[in-house]
Parts: C-alpha cells; sequence; structure tokens
C-alpha cells in the first residue's frame, strides 16, 4: 500500500464501472488488466487505492485514457455526447477480478 491515505468516501466515488467489451475482454486476458469507467478528475493513485480497497487485490499500475465524446445529429440539429475517462488497470501476477461469479 502506499504511505499516501485517501479519504475512504473519495474512493468509493472513484470507479463508476467496469467497462465491458471485446477489447477490455481482449485485454483482460493477454495483459491482465481490467478496464474501469471512472470519475473524471480522478487521479492514478485514487483509482489504485480504490481497486485495492473494493476488490482486495494488488495493483501493479494504472493508464488512463480520456474518450473524447462522439458528434450526434437529431434531423438538422448537432449535439454532442460528453467525454469520459477510462481507467486500464494492471493486476499484479496471480491477481484476478472476477465481475461474472459476483464478489465472495
Amino acid at each position: 500500500m502506499n504511505t499516501v491515505k485517501h479519504n475512504q468516501e473519495r474512493l468509493l466515488q472513484i470507479l463508476l464501472a467496469p467497462q465491458v467489451s471485446e477489447k477490455s475482454t481482449f485485454v483482460a486476458d493477454k495483459y491482465e488488466q481490467v478496464v474501469f469507467k471512472v470519475a473524471p478528475d480522478a487521479t492514478k493513485p485514487e483509482i489504485k487505492a480504490a481497486v485495492e480497497l473494493l476488490f482486495k487485490v494488488d495493483v501493479d499500475g494504472v493508464q488512463i485514457a480520456n474518450v473524447k465524446g462522439k458528434t450526434k445529429r437529431f434531423g438538422r440539429f448537432v449535439g454532442h455526447r460528453k467525454g469520459w475517462k477510462k481507467a486500464y488497470v494492471c493486476l499484479k501476477p496471480g491477481q484476478e477480478i472476477n465481475f461474472a461469479a459476483g464478489e465472495s
């Protein structure tokens, strides 16, 4: 664990949802990483602490990507979807987060 202490209430609000897609499944199998949708103002140390707190696993590293919102049209009106942030969480060897089985 890091020597930096994080506010536990803040950590519970960092992870919004697991990102389940074909790409995230491939990444999970090949690189032992899990992909999460996270709060827009989340930092790497906060994401690491939140995953370790919620899932009781050891995190090796965190990479972050900002996903830009798509431009969408409805007739002659143009709008934009909101951008969001996703985190690739690399787990230490032997660690695993299984969303299908549920919490045990």
